[in-house]
């Protein structure tokens, strides 16, 4: 071999190994706050319950823990799962109160997230009206049915030109 293409592939693996140990070597430390900590910890929590309780349930049905443990083990499980979702739902209310403040006061505006904005008493509505809205939807769908593809069959609306399944050239009328 030559010394010069000795050269460039020893060039070569050094680019590549810097490339290959780039993010390596970019350590971002990831800042985690103290409710973010905390919430982790009781989703572990919880799940480390779920799963004792399961264990516990697969155990009584194989027959391995006596009649009269069992009973005590599962409530003693069911209390601290209760427990466990206690806390968590008011770390979320506590996190949703965070956050609408945090939005008032970042756009200075409390009238977005009222219900009486315009805007909001269109998004919000009743169970009558969102039936009415999907059923009206419903009926436009059907109207729009055309026939049916003449080479595969396939339901075609009126506006199309070809068949969204075979590709076929569908006849329209003038």
């Amino acid at each position: 071999m030559d010394l010069g293409s000795i050269f460039l592939i020893l060039a070569l693996l050094v680019l590549v190994a810097l490339f290959i140990a780039k993010p390596l070597l970019e350590h971002k430390a990831t800042v985690i706050s103290e409710s973010e900590q905390e919430y982790s910890a009781l989703l572990a929590e919880q799940e480390r319950i779920l799963n004792a309780l399961q264990e516990l349930e697969f155990d009584h049905i194989l027959r391995k823990i006596p009649e009269e443990d069992y009973p005590l083990q599962r409530k003693m499980f069911v209390v601290q799962g209760a427990e466990i979702l206690k806390q968590l739902d008011a770390f979320k209310e506590n996190l949703s109160e965070q956050f609408d403040t945090n939005f008032k006061d970042q756009f200075g505006k409390s009238d977005i997230l009222d219900e009486n904005d315009s805007v909001a008493s269109k998004i919000l509505l009743s169970d009558d009206e969102l039936d009415a809205l999907i059923a009206e939807r419903k009926r436009e769908k059907q109207n729009k049915s055309a026939g049916f593809c003449p080479q595969c069959g396939a339901p075609v609306e009126e506006s199309d030109v070809f068949c969204s399944l075979c590709g076929a050239r569908l006849i329209t009328k003038p």
